[in-house]
């Protein structure tokens, strides 16, 4: 068996067992760039398959380096949110919140792992992508749901262009909100933040320029090196001064919850990179279970952030802003060198958080109306271009970082972290399920989906009505 996954967003998968042995018909199931040859399902056949064994990575990942990747994935500027997350909760209803949405999240991505695992048993193949595995689910669920399974690809496609383009946003105003922290204290007059975004864009778009994405890696390490010793810094002055619950409440103002379970979620949730990380495994099976990976990774996260946000906000209250590094004292050098570092391995590592939204828009929609000409890699560049101009002007027309957090959150992640796993689940099990079992799974899932349409719709409503006033404020 080959795969050729192509890019991270293609699934082509090449069987030479699907026309081997009992010569089973097979079906060919196009859906924008996915091919998925899959074999007519017969009772009994897909037993004795098993997709871990037919998976041929050239340098599998161990365990460790699995776990290493995921912290990295779920570590950025969203733990550096989470003090301003419980300013909207408070520091009772943050820390209860923030561990039950990570024990939703986690459980949502078990759905999904195994959903895939099922699926790829079934069909016969190695592996699947996220929006594989969901147009697959649908075509094995109910007839109703069968119509959608084309189209569902071109949404989660969506969804997850918007959600890494929301990415860079967020990163284009972390950046320049802690250089001009920086420059205004050496300098008179306050400088508007939308220059300094102006002053890192030419940079900015040359970084996107690198087409391979091993040219990148390093810039990876580097950044998550400084990124590293800043946390332990940012720590310091969290624990400086002794932390006192004086003036800050338990809980917070039911109108600002979908504002925290937003950021949340866009802090917790790394699910662009699960499959991607579980599927380049030496031993995948290590990534699921009660002791996995996956499990591990979620613990020392959410206690990460539960840690970050309670003494974030025990220490700076209602003055914590959207990033902890813009409460650090203005004045100590110390201070000062945070903030750049991490603006530095922020900015550094925006060519890898837009190497997605990159890949999605050239790979599965531009590059077939350019084809293999020569002048394509040229239009690749101005795709390339484009999309960093976008999360560029949407930077400079609302410079609100917590807003953007919480939005892109609500948003993208209630669906793709919470909503289509459970769909996923639902359709794939749904011939296999009878009885007790069956109600189960819906009743269960149909709850897990309210919940993912309550908070994308308030979460959503309530990010938009505050960036549309601090618009009209700032006009």
């Amino acid at each position: 068996m080959t795969v050729d996954k192509g890019h991270s967003n293609t699934a082509f998968v090449e069987d030479e067992q699907v026309t081997s042995k009992k010569s089973a018909p097979v079906k060919t199931i196009s859906g924008n760039n996915y091919v998925l040859e899959i074999q007519e399902k017969k009772p009994g056949f897909e037993a004795d398959y098993n997709p871990y064994e037919h998976r041929h990575v050239e340098h599998p990942t161990t365990s460790n380096e699995t776990l290493i990747h995921l912290l990295k994935g779920s570590l950025g500027t969203g733990i550096l949110a989470m003090p301003n997350a419980f300013h909207h909760a408070g520091w009772l209803v943050g820390s209860v919140g923030t561990l039950l949405i990570g024990i939703l999240c986690t459980y949502c991505i078990h759905l999904l792992i195994k959903a895939e695992y099922e699926l790829c048993r079934r069909k016969r193949v190695p592996s699947l992508n996220y929006p594989a595995v969901t147009q697959t689910a649908l075509l094995e669920g109910p007839n109703a749901l069968k119509p959608l399974s084309n189209i569902i690809i071109h949404i989660i496609n969506v969804f997850l262009l918007v959600y890494q383009l929301g990415t860079c946003c967020v990163y284009v105003v972390f950046v320049a909100s802690n250089i001009k922290a920086i420059a205004d204290y050496y300098t008179e007059t306050p400088t508007d933040v939308r220059l300094f975004m102006l002053i890192i864009l030419l940079p900015l778009i040359l970084i996107n320029w690198v087409r391979n994405l091993k040219f990148l890696a390093p810039f990876s390490t580097l950044a998550n090196f400084i990124t590293l010793v800043s946390f332990g810094i940012i720590l310091y002055y969290i624990f400086r001064e002794p932390v006192t619950f004086e003036g800050k409440e338990a809980v917070g103002k039911i109108t600002e919850f979908p504002l925290f379970f937003g950021t949340v979620l866009f802090a917790l949730e790394a699910i662009g990179v699960i499959l991607p990380l579980e599927n380049e495994m030496k031993k995948p099976k290590q990534f699921g279970g009660n002791f996995g990976v996956l499990n591990k990774a979620m613990v020392l996260i959410v206690t990460l952030y539960i840690g970050m946000g309670f003494f974030g906000y025990l220490n700076y209250g209602a003055d914590a802003k959207g990033s902890i590094t813009l409460n650090l004292p203005e004045h100590e050098i110390l201070a000062q060198c945070v903030k750049g570092m991490l603006a530095f391995a922020i900015y550094i590592t925006h060519g890898l958080a837009c190497y997605v939204a990159i890949d999605i828009t050239w790979n599965d929609y531009a590059k077939k109306r350019f084809g293999e000409s020569p002048r394509s890699v040229f239009y690749e560049y101005i795709v390339r271009t484009v999309l960093v101009l976008i999360t560029f002007l949407l930077a400079v027309a609302i410079p609100n970082l917590e807003l953007f957090i919480s939005l892109f959150g609500a948003l993208c992640l209630s669906a793709l972290g919470i909503a289509f796993p459970a769909l996923i689940q639902t359709c794939t099990y749904w011939h296999e399920r009878h009885g007790w079992d069956k109600t189960w799974m819906i009743i269960k899932n149909v709850i897990i989906g309210i919940i993912a349409i309550v908070g994308l719709v308030v979460g959503t409503t309530t990010s938009l009505k505050e960036i549309v006033q601090t618009f009209f404020e700032e006009e």
